[in-house]
């Protein structure tokens, strides 16, 4: 294995252990409604480096977290290592989609867009520019999001059914969904499923 792939390894490893444990930034949101594991959130406008890729879930986010993790440990203009936030986000292609999470995935006839959020030290005029031109960096609206948190693996079966929840409470509590759902993932793979932490956010009206 070249030293490239074990260096990019480790660095998933020590982004994916979780905010908590390492310190990791995470993008800051405001708490508007908690209810059990369901809540709604603000967050302001976000720079992101993201990927479109193809495959089945758990392929495609290893697909884009390989992408983005070459740009921020230095394949970029400036050879300039950047720091990672948690989550890992995936969130499904749509005619309509509306990309405004974290570091997200999204899927429709096996694409999804892969995200991370760059630090909040960073903006769109001071990032490097990536040497690859599959990621790409842009700036995103502020948004609410109607959230639901939950452990194990994120199966797609899993993902499907939180998500069947949330979209459940959304519409018990009157509100509108403008978009497709985002997984969340803040853990690596080596983490006990009982320990780890996911969440599937739904963009809603404001």
């Amino acid at each position: 294995m070249n030293l490239k792939l074990i260096l990019i390894g480790a660095l998933m490893g020590s982004v994916l252990l979780g905010a908590q444990a390492m310190a990791v930034e995470e993008p800051e949101f405001r708490s508007v409604l908690q209810d059990g594991n369901f809540e709604i959130r603000d967050y302001p406008g976000l720079v992101v480096a993201e990927v479109t890729v193809s495959g089945a879930q758990k392929e495609a986010a290893n697909k884009g977290f390989r992408l983005l993790a070459g740009y921020i440990f230095g394949g970029n203009t400036r050879k300039q290592s950047i720091s990672m936030t948690a989550p890992v986000a995936q969130e499904p292609i749509s005619e309509k989609i509306a990309m405004t999470a974290p570091v997200t995935q999204t899927q429709s006839a096996g694409e999804w867009v892969v995200r991370f959020t760059m630090p909040k030290s960073w903006t769109l005029a001071t990032l490097p520019q990536p040497n690859d031109r599959a990621v790409h960096l842009r700036a995103t609206p502020p948004g609410r999001f109607a959230v639901i948190r939950f452990p194990g693996l994120a199966r797609p079966d899993d993902v499907a059914s939180r998500t069947a929840q949330l979209a459940d409470w959304v519409r018990q509590r009157h509100l509108r969904s403008t978009g497709p759902a985002t997984l969340a993932q803040y853990n690596p793979p080596w983490t006990p499923w009982f320990m780890r932490r996911n969440e599937v956010m739904l963009p809603i009206e404001h």
